[in-house]
C-alpha cells in the first residue's frame, strides 16, 4: 500500500523565463506537489523518521525554485521532481505543478502551468 502527501499553492519569488525582464523583475511562482509514498513502517508507528518529512520537503522545493535560473517552468518543475526523488528514498513518484500566473503572452490569462512525473 502506497498514500499521497499533496501540497498546493507553494509561493516562491524566483527569476525565470526566457526574456532578460522576467530575470530583472523577477515575480511569484506556484508549486503543487504530489508525493506517491511507500509508507515503511510509518503509518502503523506513528514515527516522523519512518515517513517523509513535508517540512523538509518544502525547504527542498524552495532550494530549487528560488535557485538558479531555468528559462522554461518545463525544466523546474523536472528539476523538483527528480531531486525530491533523489532526495527521500520513500517517495515511490514525485508530480510537480509550476504555475507562472505573470508569463509573457500577447493575451489575458489566469496563469500558465506545466506538470512532470518522476520517474516517468
Amino acid at each position: 500500500m502506497r498514500y499521497t502527501i499533496r501540497m498546493k499553492n507553494c509561493a516562491f519569488f524566483a527569476r525565470h523565463g526566457l526574456f532578460d525582464e522576467e530575470e530583472r523583475l523577477g515575480q511569484r511562482f506556484y508549486v503543487d506537489a504530489e508525493l506517491l509514498v511507500d509508507p515503511g513502517p510509518g503509518l502503523e508507528d506513528d514515527v516522523m523518521d519512518s515517513t517523509v518529512d513535508y517540512g523538509t520537503v518544502f525547504i527542498e522545493i524552495e532550494k530549487i525554485i528560488t535557485g538558479k535560473r531555468r528559462f522554461l517552468i518545463e525544466a523546474l518543475a523536472f528539476d523538483v521532481a527528480r531531486a525530491l526523488c533523489g532526495k527521500f528514498p520513500r517517495i515511490a513518484r514525485a508530480t510537480i505543478t509550476v504555475r507562472k500566473p505573470h508569463a509573457p503572452v500577447p493575451g489575458v490569462l489566469d496563469h500558465v502551468e506545466v506538470t512532470v512525473s518522476w520517474p516517468q
